[in-house]
């Protein structure tokens, strides 16, 4: 294999770069990660030994095993959101009430570290969105219209007609010129 034929590095580099990066797009990865983030915290502190010089303070509570037991499912959580999105809204939801539970069983929540953490990756889940297709080619759709993004200004504004020039819209009656209604309903 010569040196023109081999894959170069960079160009290896820049493909996982950029399929990371459509991985990552498909998925509320952000949330993911705050979500997962938060369980180590709460996992970790209760169980962890302080040592100042000859002084050793455990952090441990009465509900060690609680608050493992919330860091755990606070990690699942979080790689759910990552390899299963379609239930990022329960995913979610879980995260936000254990975080919130962390308060009272893992020292505050892991001193506030793990609770806020969770919170705002519970939150990032549950508001996550999908995102549309990219069209490659031109901006048409199906129809043949084009799709505009941005402010659409009229080019060719429509004549002005009737006694006030207004097209009808100016006799502030609130009622349309196209169908005589203003929009609210009628019941019955």
């Amino acid at each position: 294999m010569s040196a023109d034929t081999r894959p170069r590095l960079i160009e290896t580099i820049g493909r996982k770069r950029l399929s990371f990066r459509e991985w990552r797009g498909h998925r509320p990865f952000w949330g993911g990660m705050l979500t997962l983030l938060a369980g180590i915290p709460i996992m970790y502190i209760p169980y962890a030994n302080l040592t100042i010089g000859s002084l050793t303070v455990r952090m441990a509570t009465t509900a060690g095993a609680g608050s493992l037991i919330i860091g755990v499912l606070l990690v699942v959580l979080g790689l759910t959101m990552w390899f299963q999105p379609a239930s990022r809204v329960f995913a979610g939801v879980a995260a936000i009430l254990l975080s919130l539970v962390s308060l009272v069983v893992s020292n505050f929540g892991a001193f506030l570290i793990g609770f806020l953490l969770g919170l705002i990756g519970g939150a990032l889940g549950v508001s996550w969105a999908p995102g549309k297709a990219d069209r490659s080619g031109d901006d048409a759709d199906e129809a043949g219209r084009t799709t505009v993004a941005g402010p659409v200004v009229a080019t060719h504004p429509a004549p002005a007609a009737g006694p006030g020039l207004g097209n009808g819209l100016d006799d502030l009656s609130g009622t349309s010129p196209t169908n005589g209604t203003n929009g609210r309903h009628r019941a019955g």
